[in-house]
């Protein structure tokens, strides 16, 4: 059934690409916050080492990955098989946000296709890898990646999108603090 895995091998590195969907969940540290669960795609996930992964953080209506990230650090990504045999794997670790303009963004972006929409990078720092079963995830046959978050960002332009998330990201639904951009 499950199973720990040192480090990220090429074998799982394939399988990875091959997903076209990802899960991240992070939670404050208040008892009282939420806890939040977003699903990902867009080709926006990287390996970037054997312990080490990252996706590009597109803009949307909240900032709750990154409030808690700089909070406290920790998260999980989650990924499962809906075509193919069953599988689930997490990546618990620590998260660093690598925000748009700031150092070390660029680099890691790089990893990425280009997206007008990229807010951050989160780069993650694994310290546990797991695999699951996955019998009970329902397979689904893929149609395509949505083309409605590229074709908002064109209509804002870099101008409408930093007002964007000055209005929409500078604090998470907790009030945490999100985007430094935001705060401008």
């Amino acid at each position: 059934m499950g199973k720990l895995f040192d480090a990220i091998d090429e074998r799982m590195r394939e399988w990875l690409q091959g997903q076209r969907m990802f899960f991240v969940a992070t939670a404050p540290l208040s008892g009282d916050g939420l806890v939040n669960l977003s699903p990902k795609g867009l080709d926006s996930f990287a390996v970037l080492g054997p312990r080490s992964v990252a996706y590009l953080d597109l803009t949307g209506s909240g900032i709750e990955t990154v409030a808690h990230l700089r909070e406290n650090g920790r998260i999980v990504l989650m990924f499962c098989a809906f075509e193919g045999p069953p599988r689930i794997v997490r990546f618990h670790g620590r998260g660093t946000v690598f925000e748009a303009g700031a150092a070390g963004f660029e680099e890691l972006a790089a990893s990425f296709p280009h997206d007008a929409s990229a807010r951050a990078v989160i780069r993650v720092d694994v310290t546990r890898i797991a695999d699951t079963c996955g019998y009970g995830v329902p397979l689904y046959r893929y149609e395509g990646q949505r083309d409605h978050l590229g074709a908002w960002a064109s209509r804002k332009g870099a101008k409408g999108l930093r007002a964007y998330r000055a209005a929409n990201n500078a604090r998470s639904l907790d009030g945490l603090p999100g985007l430094a951009e935001g705060d401008a």
